[in-house]
């Protein structure tokens, strides 16, 4: 353990993964989320993972109520938010011990002495105390009094209780932490005078503790390396850190300019994906309109309505809600108008993790409705193209007159990413089907030769009037006709409409390989670390290992079939029990799928990934 000044030997590295960990009270993801945004502007590349107790706020020192702020900043590319720790900062004895086993041996551990007492450590179910019984001797071990010194930076500001004082430790700890890594403060204080504006003791406090925190490390140098991490390269550009949910907003606000649409969002929260909804309101000088629904049932029939007369409709939600909206789902399926529905998956079943991570919607989102009721269904993979694909899943309802289930997940959803910021005028444009003028024998049900997209009269409009509702319709007029000929007609029809959606999406491409011993496959959440892993063990010599990541998912990629066939083995790796691989057997039968799954509420690491794929090209 370190006691002792140490001689500074500055070290320059290519990356960092740094946790922030303490309890749920402990402001663990505002730290983290300043250094991350902080490493950004200093052109880092950065992958974050906010992990978080479902309890709104749990029982405090307990090893369930532990809340955690995981960061991966680098000069090389940076794809997922890290697998083994390089800096773990423990604000106390429970974050200590469920995340210590992440820490590489040798690194460091910064930990606030104070709350490591006599009650916090059994509530961490120790025996003894890690900081004494020689358990942590592997590891660089800083000790700080955090609390202590914080209270005594603070003894001359006015105007605070000792809640407040002692809850600004954490930036005692992000200002060591910002020493250590060579990062400037002017960020974090620029954000205080901002957020604390109207409460000038606040930004005050939270200001001297920073720098209390910074000029410890410099002054006392404790730490025994300071780093230098330098920034990336990246393409030209203007840049922006932005959470998957974010980004998701937005994608439906770039959509709707597109488009020349209003934008309605029909809403009930729930978590992962009520950060969307809190985004969107943000925005009504755009022409959004946000209601936030009763339950699910009402968000998604307001959005039907919505998109009935004219909107670009969307609603959102989360495992359990997307089985309440199943019916009505099923209505909009059927009446052939354009919805984006969003699922930000989390664990199930039930309410399950309800802030954790997990792909296990998939076939909810293929499958979960009654009668034969196709939609399309694409998955974002990024926090970063939760935006495109959000355009995409908007794109596609309007043009093809369909439902559209856009699946991102916990981990995209709040983990957080640059993204490059682009203009309307570089995105695709969008058509629609909405019928204009005077147009001689109008029916709601003529299609477009191509698409199959039926025309979307908007009610009120003279000479567009028609029936609308969740009885069989005429192939044509739109009327009620249940002959049963007709029914099977229309049946295929919509089956139809949605496999043609594969020839305005582009070919599945592989990374790495193009032919070769093993096809890693991968959809949504995943890619970050499977293209992370895919690409180290190529670096190691397993040169006919390619990577596949799907991103459409009903339909599938016309070359979806040529492309597994160039592959003698194909392992799917999902954080599920196997859906994507039982879809897959469903289209390609005769080809073998293997299967890796993690069901645990937390990404896929790197080394369990390298682990794997080695033993099935042994």
């Amino acid at each position: 353990m370190l006691t002792e000044k140490m001689e500074l030997q500055p070290e320059v590295l290519e990356a960092v993964v740094i946790r922030f960990v303490g309890d749920s009270g402990d402001g663990m993801q505002l730290t983290g989320t300043q250094f991350s945004d902080t490493s950004a502007m200093f052109g880092n590349d950065i992958a974050t993972f906010p992990n978080y107790p479902s309890e709104i706020r749990a029982p405090q020192g307990s090893l369930y109520g532990v809340s955690g702020f995981q960061v991966h900043i680098g000069s090389v590319e940076v794809s997922t938010p890290g697998d083994n720790l390089d800096l773990l900062v423990a604000m106390n004895p429970a974050g200590l011990k469920t995340n210590l086993y992440a820490l590489k041996p040798g690194h460091t551990i910064i930990v606030d002495t104070n709350a490591f007492t006599k009650k916090n450590l059994e509530k961490a179910q120790y025996e003894n105390n890690p900081l004494e019984d020689h358990s942590l001797d592997n590891y660089r071990v800083i000790q700080v009094d955090m609390t202590s010194l914080t209270k005594e930076a603070l003894k001359d500001v006015e105007g605070l209780d000792n809640k407040s004082i002692t809850r600004s430790k954490n930036m005692f700890a992000l200002g060591m932490v910002y020493w250590m890594y060579g990062r400037e403060k002017d960020h974090t204080i620029d954000f205080f005078n901002k957020k604390f504006k109207t409460k000038p003791h606040l930004i005050e406090a939270n200001t001297k503790v920073l720098n209390a925190g910074y000029y410890f490390a410099e002054t006392l140098e404790l730490i025994p390396n300071a780093y230098t991490i330098s920034p990336a390269k990246m393409a030209a550009g203007t840049y922006r850190v932005i959470m998957g949910n974010t980004a998701t907003a937005w994608g439906f606000l770039a959509a709707a300019e597109k488009s020349g649409l209003e934008l309605f969002l029909g809403s009930y929260p729930i978590t992962p994906a009520t950060d969307i909804l809190h985004e969107l309101v943000k925005h009504k000088h755009f022409g959004v309109k946000a209601f936030q629904a009763e339950d699910e049932i009402a968000g998604i029939s307001s959005a039907i309505g919505a998109s009935f007369a004219g909107d670009l409709a969307i609603t959102t939600t989360s495992g359990p809600g997307l089985a309440l909206k199943g019916e009505a789902l099923g209505l909009a399926m059927m009446m052939e108008l354009p919805l984006v529905v969003v699922n930000v998956q989390r664990g199930g079943p039930s309410t399950g993790l309800p802030t954790k991570t997990e792909q296990s919607d998939l076939l909810q989102a293929m499958y979960g409705r009654n009668g034969e009721s196709p939609v399309i269904v694409i998955a974002a993979s990024t926090p970063a193209n939760c935006f495109d694909f959000a355009f995409q899943a908007s794109k596609l309802a309007l043009e093809h007159m369909t439902p559209v289930i856009l699946l991102t997940d916990g981990y995209i959803a709040n983990g957080s990413a640059p993204w490059k910021i682009q203009s309307i005028d570089e995105l695709p444009e969008i058509k629609n089907n909405i019928s204009k003028g005077v147009i001689e024998d109008w029916h709601p049900y003529t299609r477009n030769e191509d698409t199959l997209a039926r025309n979307w009269g908007i009610p009120g409009t003279e000479g567009f009037e028609h029936r609308l509702g969740g009885l069989e319709k005429d192939k044509v007029t739109g009327d009620v006709n249940q002959a049963p000929e007709n029914h099977e007609e229309m049946t295929k029809i919509r089956a139809e409409k949605v496999k043609r959606v594969q020839n305005y999406i582009p070919d599945i491409k592989t990374e790495f390989a193009d032919s070769g011993d093993l096809l890693v496959v991968g959809w949504g959440g995943t890619y970050g670390s499977l293209h992370s892993a895919v690409k180290q063990i190529n670096e190691e010599g397993y040169k006919n290992i390619g990577f596949a990541h799907f991103n459409y998912i009903n339909p599938l990629p016309k070359n979806t079939g040529d492309l597994l066939s160039r592959f003698k083995k194909i392992v799917v790796c999902e954080l599920n029990n196997g859906q994507f691989a039982k879809v897959l057997r469903i289209n390609f039968n005769g080809i073998e799928f293997l299967q890796f799954n993690k069901i645990q509420g937390l990404p896929f690491g790197n080394n369990e990934l390298i682990e794997e794929f080695k033993k099935i090209v042994k």
